[in-house]
């Protein structure tokens, strides 16, 4: 893990997190950057475009929802991995943060070797969906009137080009991969978020209900107690 040299940037606006965080990642061989608040974030992100950032929710200048949904809209971002710090029992907060376009999140406080075990997850998770896109035989898939760029993480339905959130763009390939399929909740999430990677239970319930938003209500079919399905 360490000789891939992965980059983390980790916000929180108390110093003694950040460098218990950096202390421990950097042990393990990752390049981290650190940042006191969102704004900083943004700038920093743009900068050395990290494999994963690390979120704190509440923050001076800009929380971390809002910086999560600036960071969402930074095109060379599409494959970083964002999750956010949050406290026991914050569900409210879970929730906007998958919202805003989070892919996942971790709870505080953190024992060591459950944050590198949760990071190593996160990162392995985000290698192999950026292998499967280089080795995918189609890259732009056309469906009724929705077009999918595999490359670019974009869509485009009825002339109206947007970039998704990497776990959203997921999510809706899978679907698309065999319409009318029903996939079951299980399936979507470990062929989505992995089977390492620990998720609240509104995850998918939260992701299905952006996509809706942004591609219509009429493509996504949800099988009360069992799953998703997408129709043309």
């Amino acid at each position: 893990m360490s000789e891939e040299k992965f980059k983390v940037l980790l916000v929180d606006d108390e110093l003694d997190i950040l460098e218990f965080l950096s202390y421990n990642l950097e042990k393990e061989g990752y390049i981290v950057y650190t940042a006191k608040n969102g704004v900083e974030a943004l700038k920093i992100a743009e900068e050395k475009v990290p494999h994963l950032i690390i979120l704190d929710v509440m923050m001076p200048e800009m929380d971390g929802i809002a910086a999560c949904e600036e960071l969402r809209k930074m095109p060379e971002l599409n494959r970083t991995v964002i999750a956010f710090l949050t406290a026991r029992g914050e569900d409210y907060s879970q929730i906007a943060g998958f919202e805003a376009g989070a892919d996942d999140y971790i709870t505080k406080p953190v024992r060591p070797k459950v944050l590198v075990s949760r990071v190593k997850a996160l990162l392995k998770r985000s290698s192999d969906s950026a292998v499967a896109a280089v080795i995918e035989d189609v890259n732009v898939v056309n469906i009724g009137n929705l077009v999918i760029d595999k490359e670019r993480y974009l869509i485009r339905i009825d002339d109206i080009e947007m970039v998704l959130p990497r776990k959203e763009f997921e999510l809706l390939s899978l679907l698309v991969s065999k319409p009318g399929k029903v996939f079951t909740r299980e399936e979507i999430y470990s062929s989505v978020w992995g089977e390492n990677v620990v998720v609240g239970d509104r995850t998918i319930d939260v992701h299905i209900r952006k996509l809706r938003e942004k591609i219509g209500n009429d493509h996504i079919k949800t099988l009360k107690g069992i799953g998703y399905k997408f129709v043309e």
